[in-house]
């Protein structure tokens, strides 16, 4: 069984925790409580394959940005969520897939950009064609999710393991080729 380290980022109250907790339990966080680092373990299938999955949950608020690299370099897939109800949120993003780049040394890295909350259409502030564009910049997969009534909250998940299968990551501790 493949395991595999899911790393969820974000700005802070886009829902990284209440798609988190939908997928790992079923239920929907109806309060906000701002996360400092929360780690899930969930069993999936994905395309016939038994997957174990290991989210780590990050923290949104600025405060804890610095935290931020050390789990990137552990992760092997990225799960980068913005709210569309908010575009100051989806500016943010860009910021954290550099560091992603960065942190990692290559910008082939498995990454799913989520739009969360699209059950509030009538607040949407970031329209769909947007996000699109930038899934294609970054040359990755684009959900819109709700973890309120869990529209692609599963999807989200096996999308990213499908992502990392695909493209693993190119870290190889200790190795090297020489020609």
């Amino acid at each position: 069984m493949r395991e595999y380290k899911v790393v969820v980022l974000g700005s802070g109250g886009v829902g990284k925790s209440a798609l988190t907790v939908k997928f790992v339990s079923g239920n929907f966080m109806e309060k906000y409580d701002p996360t400092i680092e929360d780690f899930y373990r969930k069993e999936i299938e994905v395309d016939g394959a038994p997957s174990v999955l290991e989210i780590l949950d990050t923290a949104g608020t600025e405060q804890f940005a610095s935290m931020r690299d050390l789990y990137i370099k552990n992760g092997q897939g990225f799960v980068i969520v913005y709210s569309i109800t908010s575009m100051q949120t989806f500016q943010d993003i860009r910021s954290m897939k550099e560091q992603i780049v960065r942190v990692k040394g290559t910008d082939k890295v498995p990454m799913l950009l989520v739009g969360n909350k699209c059950d509030l259409e009538a607040q949407r502030e970031v329209h769909s064609d947007e996000s699109a564009l930038l899934a294609h910049e970054w040359n990755c997969p684009f959900l819109e999710a709700s973890a309120k009534n869990t529209q692609n909250v599963n999807e989200v998940f096996i999308e990213i393991v499908r992502e990392m299968n695909v493209s693993p990551s190119k870290e190889k501790n200790g190795c090297c080729c020489m020609l």
